[in-house]
This record gives structure tokens, C-alpha cells and sequence, in this order.
């Protein structure tokens, strides 16, 4: 085992190298609302077929980490650890201009630990929203012209512990301790144009957030015969009030228009501050529904739809003024032979995936919505010589559009890479010697 764990440990030490070369937040003027653009809670396995899981649960004789339906654990037999990473290409468009950017990251890690034959406990830790942009627009202060820039980073991360079980053959049940971690950090500046000597405002707030939640599933299988059946799943995250903290500071300052240089008036020129004070974040009650029909080993479909009522996400108290979202995704994969020796190609899984959602952010009268086609491969490495360790890599890709040039709007276009090694072992076994 002492190898295994060496072996993680250093697949996890090289992802961290690859991942902070890169920037590590994203570029989307939407993530400026609520609490930045959700992250979906998927591994790349799921994410290369739309992103459906609510009601996948085993289609190949590889164990996965399916956190966003908890029940699911109780179908995990081997020792299963699952570490990715991700990256990708944005580019806004408005009007004529556009402009390009990239980001990477670590994207998740998280471990699955057999119980009994029929339970199954999983934890880790992964992105539950990400929040970056940087913008001006220009506008009117009396006669005055002045530029108003937003900017914002962070986001939140959830760990979760978890445990689900298998009633029988074909019902799953269970449930997840998520604890909600991170910072959200914006701020917005007011400056007059080419006035030399005008003062400029800048509000920053930040809001640190901790606090726990809980989510829960369940998953029924209809065998139809001949090694088919179909899941039918469910799972949603309950309404959790988040403990947080809360700073705001408003500032004056001069900017010289030629040089761009910034300097205060004078040392703690400070008109606000609130350093800390105790608040909450309230989350939205979230719904998902799932359906696959599948062929053990050899091919599985399906579809998800999911709701969230953000019209009732509070911070400090205070209702955020979004929309309820709601999504659906469709997808699936094909894997030839699972069982052939020669041909390696006929042991990759092959998944293909749509998504739809409709986020909770409304501007200018119109919803944005983001859709993206999906795709991806599961590729299988070599198993140990006793046939007790398996390897695979899991390689999704998502291209896609968030917004909408109507009405003065901005499009994101995006296409971004997920890369997942996954590990399946059998753990705590007693060797018998002769």
C-alpha cells in the first residue's frame, strides 16, 4: 500500500507543478453576480457525456467517484482515488472587440473506501464556484465623464464525507457532510477621465465563507434482462444557512492620466471600513433528476435535469435579486470490447454529451444561458500483474457559449480541457503465506 501512496502522492505533485504555471481564475464578466459561475460537481468521466450522473452508476467494471449523487458510494467495491486537473481557452466578444484568455487549475481530489460488500464511504475536495473578471464602462457623473471598473476573484470550494448503501440489488441510498470554504473578493472604482487632481472612490468588499451543508441521493436499478437495465436517481443539497465574514473598505485616491500611477491623498485617507464583521450566506435548495439505460460494459445513455431556487440566495442577509436556474444534459458512451487483448482501442470509452442550462443571472431583460457540446475519452492503463490495481485516464473536453451579443451584452466562447487519472485498488487485503 506504502507504494500506492507514494505513487498518488506523486501523480498529485506533478499535477500541482502543471497547474501553477497557469492562471488560476477564470475570465467571465458573468461570475460577477451571486457567487461567481458554479462549477457543476462533476469528475471528467461524467463531464464528457454532458455532465449527466444523477442517474449513471456503474456502466463499466471501473468504481467512480460520483459525488453529486451520494448513493451511488454504495456500489463502489474497489478502492477508488481520483485526481484531475483542468484548463481552457475564453474568448468575450461585444460588438467588434474580443479578447482571449487562459486558466488552469487543480480540479479536484477525491477517494472512495469499501465499507461492507454493500456500502461505501467517499471525501475530497473540489471547486463549487469560481469567480473572476476585470471591466470598465464609461458613463456620466454630473457633466463629468467618468470610467467605472469592476473587478472581483476568488470563489468557493466544497469538502465533503460521505456514505451511501445498497439495499438488496437495486436500491442505493446516501448522503453527504459538505463543509463550503473561500473567499469572494470584489471591488468597483469610480474615476473621472483626464481630470487631474479630481478624486477617485473605490469600494472593495470581501466576503469569507465556512460553513457546513449536507446533500443527499438515491438511486433505483429496473433490470431488463440480458445484462441491461435503467437507473432512475435523484439527489439534491439542502437550503444551508454559511456562516461568513464580511470586510468593506471605501478609499479615495489620485490617478495621474498620464502615467496611470495611483496614490492616496494622504496615508489611511478611509471614508468606510468594516473589518470582519459576523454575517451568513444563505444557499438555495437544488434538485436533480436523473435516467440512464445501460448494457453492462458495453454502452450506457442517459439524461439529467436539475433546478435551483437562487432567487432565494441571501449574503449578508441581504436577497441577491437572481433568477431560479434550471439545466438538462444529455449524453452517453460506447465502449467496444472491454474484454479484448489485442485491440486497446476496443477498451476506451468513448462519451458524448450536450448541456443546457439557464443560468440565474438576468441583464437587460434577457436570461443567459450557456450550452456546450462535450466530449471525451476513457482511456485504460495497464493493471498490475495480479490483476488488482487498475488505472484509467479520463480525458473530457467541453466547447461551449455563456451570453449573448444582443442588446449590448457580452459572449463568452469557451473550450476547455478536464484531465482525471483514476485508481482502482483493492486496500487492507491479508496476504496468506504457505
Amino acid at each position: 500500500m506504502y507504494k500506492k501512496i507514494k505513487f498518488i502522492a506523486t501523480v498529485m505533485f506533478v499535477l500541482t507543478a502543471i497547474s501553477t504555471r497557469a492562471q488560476v481564475t477564470t475570465q467571465s464578466p458573468y461570475s460577477r453576480f451571486g457567487l461567481g459561475n458554479l462549477d457543476g460537481l462533476v469528475l471528467p468521466q461524467f463531464r464528457a457525456m454532458g455532465g449527466i450522473s444523477t442517474g449513471v452508476n456503474k456502466p463499466n467494471g471501473y468504481s467512480n467517484i460520483n459525488m453529486l449523487n451520494p448513493a451511488t458510494y454504495g456500489g463502489i467495491n474497489l478502492t477508488t482515488v481520483d485526481i484531475g486537473i483542468r484548463g481552457g481557452f475564453t474568448e468575450l466578444k461585444k460588438g467588434s472587440a474580443a479578447e482571449t484568455s487562459f486558466n488552469s487549475t487543480i480540479s479536484h481530489l477525491a477517494l472512495g473506501i469499501p465499507i461492507t460488500p454493500r456500502s461505501a464511504m467517499s471525501f475530497g475536495v473540489l471547486p463549487y464556484s469560481v469567480m473572476g473578471y476585470e471591466f470598465m464602462s464609461t458613463g456620466k457623473l454630473g457633466s463629468a465623464d467618468v470610467n467605472y471598473i469592476y473587478s472581483g476573484q476568488g470563489g468557493i470550494n466544497k469538502a465533503y464525507i460521505g456514505y451511501g448503501y445498497q439495499f438488496g440489488s437495486f436500491l442505493r441510498i446516501g448522503g453527504n457532510a459538505d463543509y463550503y470554504f473561500g473567499s469572494l473578493n470584489q471591488s468597483q472604482s469610480v474615476e473621472l477621465q483626464n481630470q487631474t487632481g479630481s478624486l477617485n472612490s473605490r469600494d472593495e468588499f470581501k466576503n469569507s465563507v465556512g460553513g457546513f451543508g449536507f446533500s443527499y441521493g438515491m438511486q433505483v436499478d429496473i433490470p431488463l434482462g440480458d445484462k441491461m437495465a435503467i437507473v432512475l436517481g435523484y439527489s439534491g443539497s439542502s437550503s444551508s444557512k454559511i456562516n461568513s465574514r464580511r470586510s468593506a473598505v471605501t478609499t479615495v485616491f489620485l490617478r495621474d492620466p498620464t502615467t496611470g500611477d495611483e496614490s492616496q491623498v494622504e496615508p489611511g485617507d478611509t471614508i468606510n471600513f468594516v473589518d470582519n464583521a459576523k454575517t451568513n450566506l444563505k444557499l438555495p435548495l437544488m434538485h436533480n433528476f436523473g435516467l440512464s439505460i445501460q448494457k453492462d460494459n458495453r454502452w450506457m445513455i442517459g439524461a439529467d435535469f436539475r433546478t435551483g431556487k437562487w432567487s432565494e440566495l441571501t449574503i449578508d442577509n441581504t436577497n441577491q435579486g437572481l433568477e431560479d436556474s434550471y439545466g438538462y444534459s444529455v449524453g452517453g458512451q460506447f465502449t467496444p470490447d472491454i474484454t479484448s487483448i489485442g485491440g486497446y482501442f476496443n477498451r476506451v470509452d468513448y462519451r458524448l454529451g450536450y448541456q443546457y442550462d439557464k443560468s440565474y443571472v438576468k441583464m437587460s431583460g434577457q436570461d443567459i444561458k450557456q450550452r456546450a457540446i462535450t466530449f471525451g475519452f476513457g482511456l485504460p492503463l495497464a493493471p498490475n500483474q495480479r490483476n488488482l490495481t487498475f488505472y484509467k485516464i479520463n480525458l473530457a473536453a467541453e466547447l461551449g457559449k455563456r451570453g449573448t451579443l444582443t442588446n449590448g451584452l457580452v459572449e463568452e466562447n469557451y473550450f476547455n480541457i478536464h484531465l482525471g487519472f483514476t485508481l482502482n485498488d483493492k486496500w487492507f487485503r491479508r496476504f496468506k503465506f504457505d
